[in-house]
C-alpha cells in the first residue's frame, strides 16, 4: 500500500497527480490541512505498522508529538518519506526521510511538486518527459509567485482552472492530458473562461480594497480584510496598491485561517505566523485561528473603519503639490501636507503641526501609516475648504491657489 498526505492546494494536488501517474490504483490520497493533517498522519502510523505500507507527505509538515511518531516508524523498519519547501519545516532535514528544500542548489524557489517529481524520477517512479517538465514548472512558479515577476500568465491560469474544476475534476482532466504527453495547453473554451474569471477576480479585489481596515500589531502595520477567495492575488495585488502596509491579513471565517501576505523584503511574514502557531514561505504563509487571534484579527477589524485610499483622478488636489495637499481618512481626520521654507514637508492635522519630514515619501507614508489615510477626493476638498474659508464651493476651485493660501494662511 502506498499512502500520500498532501496540502490541497494546486501545489498539493500537483504532489497528488505525480503520485498517481507513478503508483496508478496502489496509491490511496489525503487531500488535508495543517488542521487535521496530525490527527489523520497520527491514524494512519497508529493502523498500519507493518514495513510495507509507504507513506509519503507533501506539501505538509506534522506537529512535534507526530514527527516523533514517523521518526519510531522509521527506526523500526517503517517507510516514510516527507517532501516539503517552507522555511518553517527546515527542521525535518535532520532525518534521513525528511526532504525541505526551499530553494534549490541553482539557487531557484522550489515548490512542494517540483522537489517531489525530482525525487520520483531520481528512484525511477516516473520517466521524465516534456509535458510533466512544462506542467511542473507552472505548479512551481504560481507557488513561488516567479510567475508575476516573469509575467508568465499561463502559471496563474493553471491555478485559476484548478480554482473552476475543484480537486477531482483537476486531477482528472489533468492526469488525461498529462499521459498523453504532449504539449501543454489549454483548450480554446478555457482560454474565454479565463479572460471571464480574469474580470470577476478583479471586481472582488475592488472591493475588498474598499473594506480593508489596518491597524498595528506588535511592531508591523496591517492591512486586515475578510475574504475566502483568491487569497494569493488578493494579498498580493493590496500589497502592491497599499506599500505602505508591512503585511495584508486575510481572514477566511469559514474555514477559520488567516493568509498573510507581504511584498516587502524585510517583512518575514513566515516568522510572523509563527507567533500564532503558523508558518510558510517569507512572503506568504498562514496560521489556524483560534480565540486569541480571533480577537487580535477578526474583532479588532470589526471595531475599525476601512482605509482612505487615495482618490486617483484629482485635478487640484494631486500628490507633491507645490500648494500642498490634503489628506484625510475615514474617521473625518484632515491632513495638509506642504513644502516648507526650510525644504522640508511639514505636515498638519487641522491647523495643528504634527511633523517634517525630509522627502515626500517619508510624508507619505507616515501618514498613511499612522492614521489611515489617503489623498482626498477633489470633491471633498472643494467642501472642506468651503467649511473652512467660508467661500462659496464653485469659488475653491475657480481661485484654488489662492483658496489653499489662505488656508495656509490660517495656522
Amino acid at each position: 500500500m502506498i499512502k500520500l498526505f498532501t496540502d490541497s492546494d494546486l501545489d498539493g494536488v500537483g504532489c497528488a497527480l505525480l503520485a498517481a501517474l507513478a503508483f496508478g490504483d496502489q496509491v490511496h490520497i489525503s487531500y488535508c490541512s495543517y488542521r487535521n493533517l496530525n490527527e489523520r498522519v497520527q491514524r494512519f502510523v497508529e493502523d498500519h505498522q507493518d514495513r510495507e505500507s509507504q507513506l509519503f507527505i507533501t506539501d505538509l509538515s506534522v506537529n512535534a508529538e507526530v514527527e516523533q511518531q514517523l521518526a519510531e516508524r522509521f527506526a523500526a523498519g517503517g517507510h516514510v518519506q516527507l517532501i516539503d519547501h517552507h522555511a518553517t519545516a527546515l527542521h525535518f532535514n535532520r532525518y534521513p526521510w525528511g526532504q525541505v528544500e526551499p530553494v534549490n542548489q541553482q539557487g531557484m524557489k522550489t515548490c512542494a511538486t517540483s522537489l517531489f517529481y525530482e525525487f520520483l524520477v531520481h528512484q525511477q517512479y516516473l520517466e521524465r518527459n516534456e509535458t510533466l517538465d512544462e506542467f511542473v514548472e507552472l505548479v512551481r512558479q504560481y507557488d513561488t509567485w516567479d510567475w508575476d515577476e516573469n509575467n508568465n500568465i499561463r502559471a496563474k491560469r493553471l491555478n485559476d482552472l484548478f480554482s473552476m474544476l475543484g480537486i477531482d475534476e483537476f486531477v482528472k482532466q489533468m492526469t488525461e492530458r498529462l499521459q498523453m504527453q504532449q504539449p501543454f495547453s489549454f483548450t480554446d473554451m478555457e482560454e474565454f473562461v479565463f479572460q471571464i474569471e480574469e474580470k470577476k477576480v478583479q471586481r472582488y479585489i475592488r472591493m475588498k480594497q474598499k473594506h480593508m481596515v489596518q491597524t498595528w500589531i506588535d511592531e508591523y502595520c496591517v492591512g486586515i480584510v475578510f475574504a475566502e477567495q483568491h487569497i494569493s492575488e488578493l494579498g498580493n495585488m493590496l500589497s502592491k496598491r497599499c506599500p505602505h502596509l508591512d503585511l495584508i491579513a486575510m481572514i477566511n471565517l469559514g474555514t477559520k485561517h488567516i493568509g498573510f501576505r507581504t511584498i516587502h523584503d524585510a517583512v518575514d511574514v513566515a516568522e510572523f505566523a509563527k507567533r500564532f502557531g503558523g508558518g510558510g514561505h517569507p512572503k506568504a504563509s498562514g496560521c489556524l485561528m483560534n480565540a486569541d487571534t480571533f480577537l487580535r484579527f477578526a474583532t479588532t477589524a470589526f471595531q475599525l473603519p476601512p482605509i482612505y485610499h487615495d482618490a486617483e483622478q484629482n485635478r487640484y488636489n494631486t500628490k507633491e503639490h507645490h500648494l500642498g495637499c490634503f489628506f484625510k481618512n475615514n474617521r473625518e481626520q484632515w491632513f495638509f501636507l506642504y513644502l516648507n521654507e526650510k525644504k522640508e514637508w511639514s505636515l498638519w492635522e487641522n491647523h495643528s503641526m504634527v511633523a517634517s519630514f525630509s522627502t515626500w515619501d517619508e510624508a507619505e507614508r507616515w501618514v498613511k501609516r499612522n492614521f489611515a489615510a489617503g489623498l482626498a477626493d477633489d470633491a471633498l476638498v472643494s467642501d472642506y475648504l468651503h467649511q473652512q474659508l467660508s467661500w462659496q464651493k464653485e469659488a475653491v476651485f475657480a481661485r484654488y491657489s489662492e483658496a489653499v493660501e489662505q488656508y495656509k494662511s490660517k495656522r
